[in-house]
């Protein structure tokens, strides 16, 4: 007689997940987008500020220092709070306090207090890596190497979109108009994070860090003052000389109580393991090669006709040549997210850099047909996807859980130096290498291909130290974490 087949029982389907957990990357994304448009879109505005603020052009330029000084603060300042108090509270006042500054600025024209509202908004400087700390504790080890890539690719995108939007909005409407929209974002921003976002039961509770805070503030205040003001102060002048003698005092008294402290801001004991230093060196010199991307071709494609390279075109117009490199960055981030997960994010970093060298290649190779300045900067555009994608994943693979949005602000900080230094490079470059255009001394196309070859090499210098970082040789650190428990990881990386 025959035996019945059995027939096998239905596969159980995974519960769909709530509206808001799905929302969870979608409001943090928008989030990184929003700070990457808050730090450019006061670039259209810089030329006519003076005229509508009755300022001069230097206390104008502040309105760019000020946020990038208080960024490069409060970003390591906020992550650390972050993984004390709340990850989601933190991050939600962050985007508050550019929200604010927003207002600010739609609501005044005088230059002292768009100044300050400027240094507020540079808060949100901490939502990168307030956010990838949150995808690590929220979502499950499948998923976050995506997320992550994501989130490190909306700084591109962000900017790519800004530029262009806040120049057709100065072109068309009074300038106030446009922190009003910034302002309106932020608050949807403000509101999604809230509702789509979790706070984190990962905490690491303690004393903050007081003394620490402010020894990093006046040390970094020093030298990234330093950076910027030294082409316009002089390098050998005795401000710029002062102010990098109490840089180097005050953070060698900084680290000098970091060591000391039971509970420090940062853990410089983490930050000297070769997988954590390692990779803050690959970000500093990352963020030298990626931004010199973007700032030197802006200045490229405006120059005047007249000097045989440039191709004269309007701030709007310069927007759209940036954008397809932001388009590619989402595109690629994805893909940059596989190659972590096959290879470790230590080689998707030393790609991404190779990537970016061949990128100024191209733009050496030819800096005068737009359609090949457009490809360049897109090849740019797609390394930086891989670098800094992989950024965020080698220090979350490297630190406990409950330091990896003050690990991650410290990464961003270094990748903000990077960009310090590269903008005095730049400077220092064109400003020996010009010729009269109509009486004018405009940077010659010699020095725009200086420019792209110094980014070039650092990038290289960035590709050496990313293969220098120890990891498994094939799967890298990222799989190799995979399915541990927090406690398992934290166990296998004290010998990292």
């Amino acid at each position: 007689m025959d035996q019945p087949v059995p027939i096998p029982a239905p596969r159980e389907m995974p519960a769909p997940r709530p509206l808001r957990d799905r929302m969870t990357v979608p409001a943090l994304a928008f989030g990184g987008m929003l700070m990457a448009v808050m730090q450019t879109v006061v670039i259209p505005l810089l030329p006519d500020l003076p005229r509508l603020t009755g300022a001069s052009a230097g206390a104008v330029s502040w309105m760019v220092t000020a946020t990038l000084l208080s960024g490069a603060v409060l970003t390591p300042v906020l992550g650390r709070a972050g993984d004390m108090y709340g990850k989601r509270r933190v991050l939600i006042a962050a985007l508050g306090l550019m929200v604010l500054g927003s207002v600010m600025c739609a609501l005044s024209s005088d230059i002292g207090v768009l100044i300050t509202a400027r240094a507020l908004q540079g808060a949100a400087s901490a939502v990168i890596p307030l956010s990838i700390s949150i995808l690590r504790d929220e979502l499950p080890p499948e998923r976050t190497g995506s997320a992550v890539a994501l989130m490190s690719a909306t700084v591109g995108i962000g900017a790519a979109l800004g530029l262009p939007l806040a120049a057709l909005i100065v072109q068309y409407a009074n300038w106030h108009v446009m922190f009003w929209a910034t302002a309106g974002l932020g608050a949807v921003g403000v509101t999604a994070v809230w509702w789509a976002v979790r706070e984190s039961p990962v905490r690491e509770p303690g004393r903050f860090d007081v003394l620490g805070a402010l020894g990093l503030a006046v040390g970094l205040v020093c030298l990234l003052l330093g950076i910027v003001e030294g082409g316009a102060w002089g390098w050998g002048s005795p401000r710029v000389l002062g102010l990098f003698l109490g840089a180097v005092g005050v953070l060698g008294l900084w680290w000098w109580h970091q060591l000391r402290t039971p509970q420090p801001l940062v853990d410089l004991r983490l930050v000297s393991r070769p997988r954590v230093g390692l990779s803050h060196v690959a970000a500093l010199l990352t963020g030298f090669a990626f931004y010199s991307n973007s700032l030197v071709t802006a200045q490229l494609v405006q120059a005047p006709v007249a000097t045989g390279y440039g191709l004269g075109l309007s701030i709007v117009e310069t927007g759209l040549v940036l954008l397809p490199g932001g388009i590619v960055m989402l595109v690629f981030s994805p893909v940059s997210a596989r190659v972590s997960s096959a290879y470790g994010p230590r080689v998707t970093l030393a790609v991404g850099t190779a990537v970016i060298a061949l990128g100024y290649v191209v733009r050496i190779a030819d800096s005068r047909d737009l359609w090949m300045i457009i490809v360049g900067a897109a090849v740019v555009g797609m390394g930086t996807t891989f670098a800094y994608s992989a950024l965020p994943m080698l220090i979350l693979g490297a630190v406990p859980p409950g330091q990896t949005a003050s690990a991650n602000g410290v990464n961003v900080l270094m990748r903000t130096i990077g960009q310090a230094m590269c903008s005095a490079a730049v400077v220092a470059v064109l400003v020996r290498h010009t010729s009269p255009v109509a009486g004018v001394p405009v940077p010659t196309l010699h020095g725009y291909l200086l420019a792209f070859a110094m980014a070039g090499v650092v990038a290289l210098l960035a590709c050496t130290a990313a293969l220098t970082i120890p990891g498994d040789p094939v799967t890298g650190d990222t799989r190799r974490a995979r399915g541990r428990t927090p406690g398992a990881r934290d166990e296998a990386m004290e010998g990292a």
